[in-house]
């Protein structure tokens, strides 16, 4: 998988942008604040259909315009592909490709698929688990896009399901009863169903984790992931846990039982990493999350994602940058990769772009 180009229109600080891409690495040079980051964000929006910073549809179009244009020539297979969403502030961005109508989002998933490493990474480990979550999922979409059907389903029934909560006003009358049962019931398959291929994710995960962990760490330790849940693995399942949680749920007005309240444990030689392990420990941990993700989904796919890298050397030693960049390069994978300083020695880029007030031209030198 290879982006050869990309074409912005009012996205972000770029009101227009033509850029190429080399096949290797490029990087994306310039000084703090003059859109570096924005278009690694445009690059990730296509794979994902939402900004990798967590930013709403509204803040990704150019202030005072109404849409935002984002094009990408993608080769893949030996095919090529022209991949386009025109972003529409509250409302759905539409789809293209090869200048085809997409009326499903999920229909533009694995068209491009990418791995983003951020600064922002260290949330997936001190952060809630919000994140985590997030983490996972988005790794079940990138292993195939029929995941986010699943994943869809479970965000619909909550929001239907919290809405009745919210209309019942803590009284079970009998036909909120009635309602309720229907939603626990969708709930209780969907919900079994994404709490299953989050815990199989987990498994297939952990010897990449492992490995990455080493990789980065230079030395191997015990580096733990735990699926914890009130529901998953009880006899009573979730239907019997959302059963039992009902008055309760009705008097808080929400659900309290489901994968979206579940979390991932993680944990460095047997202890919490969350409240245990040192700064760099946690960096280390939530960049080998990442750099597992996108070996098991290079493997899984037979295609490695498009790394993009938003600046993560600003904030690891000299050793880790080494390390990741030797291990990164060495998936073979085509990379993107933004900073205002240098580039860590072991990284050649085949291509130089400077970015200055929301434009990018040819950069000379590392």
């Amino acid at each position: 998988m290879h982006l050869r180009r990309l074409w912005l229109s009012d996205f972000r600080s770029y009101g227009s942008a033509d850029v190429a891409f080399a096949p290797g690495l490029t990087a994306v040079v310039g000084d703090n604040g003059q859109g570096k980051s924005n278009l690694l964000e445009a690059v990730a929006y296509l794979a994902t259909l939402s900004s990798f910073r967590g930013a709403p549809t509204e803040a990704l179009v150019r202030s005072g315009r109404p849409t935002a244009v984002v094009r990408a020539e993608i080769v893949r297979d030996d095919r090529e592909l022209l991949v386009e969403a025109e972003i529409v502030p509250g409302g759905r961005s539409r789809l293209q490709v090869n200048r085809q109508r997409v009326q499903r989002s999920r229909d533009l998933l694995g068209a491009l698929r990418v791995s983003v490493f951020a600064p922002d990474d260290l949330a997936l480990v001190k952060a809630g688990p919000a994140g985590r979550r997030r983490f996972l999922d988005d790794t079940l979409v990138a292993l195939s896009p029929k995941n986010d059907e699943l994943r869809s389903e479970v965000d619909r029934v909550l929001r239907q399901r919290n809405a009745l909560l919210k209309q019942a006003a803590g009284r079970l009358s009998d036909e909120v009863a009635l309602t309720l049962d229907v939603w626990d019931a969708k709930l209780a398959d969907a919900g079994t169903r994404l709490g299953a291929r989050r815990v199989d994710l987990l498994g297939a995960l952990a010897p990449y984790l492992a490995r990455a962990y080493a990789d980065l760490a230079g030395e191997a330790v015990e580096v733990g992931a735990e699926y914890e849940s009130s529901w998953w693995g009880s006899e009573a399942g979730l239907a019997g846990t959302l059963a039992a949680a009902r008055d309760e749920e009705l008097r808080r007005r929400v659900t309290l039982v489901g994968p979206h309240r579940d979390e991932v444990a993680f944990s460095i030689g047997g202890l919490p990493a969350r409240t245990h392990a040192s700064q760099g420990e946690q960096r280390s941990l939530a960049l080998a999350l990442r750099l597992a993700a996108h070996r098991l989904v290079s493997d899984a796919t037979g295609t490695p994602p498009v790394l993009l890298l938003d600046d993560v050397f600003s904030e690891l030693d000299p050793a880790r940058c080494d390390a990741l960049v030797t291990h990164l390069l060495a998936t073979g994978a085509q990379t993107i990769v933004t900073t205002a300083g240098a580039l860590p020695p072991s990284a050649h880029p085949e291509a130089v772009l400077r970015v200055a007030d929301g434009s990018v031209g040819p950069g000379a030198g590392r």
